[in-house]
């Protein structure tokens, strides 16, 4: 990788370090805060949060005949998504001490925190339960996908590829065979 490319990515990376500190500041008004993982709102809010709640009986009217038809097939999906989510387990456990590298931790992506929503009713919770497990088990199951091939495969794609993560740029060019097992350790030897 040319010394170009190396700090434009250095600059990317900052930005979107400054693009954070400022959505961050963006969302420092919460009336909450975080104890012991769990979020506590201030009394006042989560008072007029329930005020904005939707009844069950109103929610259930106002929800599509074929949404709530068609809820079955969304939910089954939990049970694939519980499998995946022990088999990446065990494929941390076992791969992370055998080849000695870190994979990142599940807690960073499958996050549970909207449930303390005063506004939102049981069953927009546990919508919310859905979405933020299976969304975030995926999150996790690429990361984990993308740290592999980070050591067992950091060639790019010929084709342009919808999605890069972190490592792709890191990664040798395709067709790049000089001294392909030298760099290879090398990345290795990085990570």
């Amino acid at each position: 990788m040319s010394d170009t490319i190396k700090k434009m990515i250095t600059d990317i990376e900052s930005m979107k370090a400054k693009l954070g500190e400022e959505i961050a500041k963006q969302e420092e008004y919460a009336s909450y805060e975080i104890k012991n993982g769990y979020v506590a709102f201030e009394k006042e809010i989560l008072a007029k949060q329930k005020e904005n709640m939707k009844s069950l009986w109103l929610w259930f009217t106002e929800t599509p005949l074929l949404h709530l038809l068609s809820s079955p097939v969304v939910y089954v999906m939990v049970l694939p998504a519980m499998l995946l989510d022990m088999m990446l387990f065990i494929y941390r456990k076992v791969v992370s001490s055998v080849f000695k590298f870190d994979f990142p931790e599940r807690k960073e992506y499958v996050v549970f925190d909207r449930q303390y929503l005063g506004y939102l009713n049981i069953m927009e919770k546990l919508n919310c339960m859905y979405c933020s497990y299976f969304n975030g088990l995926m999150a996790y199951a690429a990361a984990i996908a993308s740290r592999t091939e980070y050591y067992f495969c950091p060639i790019k794609h010929a084709k342009k590829v919808a999605y890069k993560h972190e490592y792709y740029d890191a990664f040798l060019r395709y067709g790049e065979e000089d001294k392909y097992q030298e760099k290879l350790k090398k990345l290795r030897d990085d990570t």
